[in-house]
């Protein structure tokens, strides 16, 4: 009788300090235990994991990423050799560390988006805060901002994160007072947090989306200050997922297009 009062009252305990882990094992743990110290010891490592993972958990829910994808779901053979050559450095996530950038760029669907959120997704593991946003949305939040005089809250707000994926820059051009306060917010950044930027333009085309020379040799040497530049031209990664989905290769696909092509002519 003792002994279960007591047990309800360590389960008020547990629910006031919000020990959920330690509530639900305590008893089982019990069981097993060989010494005082053990079983304390146990009780605290349980919570302490249930903590590291909500905390986790938690980290990747801010960051706002579109959908969940780990680094451990990459094909590495689907991409491009620039990226197999720097995957193991940048999955160390020294880079973070370093405050260094990382530029992503080539065609579609060659794996950009996917590698930036794993990233991501590791460092939101290793405790570090992420942001993930696009570039159309992150101009359209810095003119808002811009108007409603919280600019400078907003510039804070985005420096004390310790990385920021800017994801499709190129889909969408901005106007001068856009690529400004892009230019600007980045710049913050610069040498001190590490900013992601994926693209579906080289370099030299990026002059299509800031529209002025001026402005976009600035944003370019500011960006690739130190930074890591990886080159992910080659083949559809997304083609090649959905194909090996459907259990089809893309010699399948070829094969088809082109009997297509052959009844088309007949």
């Amino acid at each position: 009788m003792v002994k279960a009062q007591t047990n309800l009252e360590i389960k008020e305990y547990c629910k006031i300090l919000h020990l959920r882990r330690i509530l639900s094992e305590f008893e089982e743990k019990s069981k097993n235990a060989e010494s005082y110290e053990d079983y304390l010891h146990d009780l605290l490592s349980l919570e302490v994991d249930a903590l590291t993972t909500r905390s986790c958990e938690k980290r990747i829910a801010n960051a706002k990423f579109p959908y969940r994808k780990c680094l451990e779901d990459l094909e590495m053979n689907c991409l491009s050799a620039s990226m197999q050559k720097e995957l193991p450095y940048l999955a160390t996530l020294d880079f973070i560390r370093e405050g260094r950038n990382l530029v992503l760029f080539g065609n579609p669907g060659t794996g950009k988006t996917h590698c930036s959120i794993g990233l991501g997704i590791k460092a939101c593991e290793e405790g570090f805060s992420v942001l993930f946003i696009t570039v159309p949305l992150l101009i359209t939040e810095l003119k808002e901002a811009k108007n409603t005089n919280t600019l400078g809250a907003y510039q804070r707000k985005f420096l004390k994160y310790d990385l920021v994926i800017c994801d499709e820059l190129g889909y969408a051009s901005f106007d001068r007072a856009g690529a400004d306060l892009f230019f600007t917010l980045l710049s913050l950044r610069v040498d001190k947090k590490s900013t992601v930027i994926t693209s579906n333009l080289t370099f030299t085309r990026w002059n299509e989306v800031f529209g002025d020379p001026t402005v976009t040799g600035a944003m370019i040497d500011r960006l690739t200050y130190k930074a890591i530049l990886v080159n992910m031209e080659g083949e559809s990664y997304r083609l090649r997922e959905t194909l090996r989905a459907n259990g089809l290769t893309m010699d399948d696909l070829l094969a088809k297009a082109e009997l297509h092509n052959k009844l088309c002519h007949e």
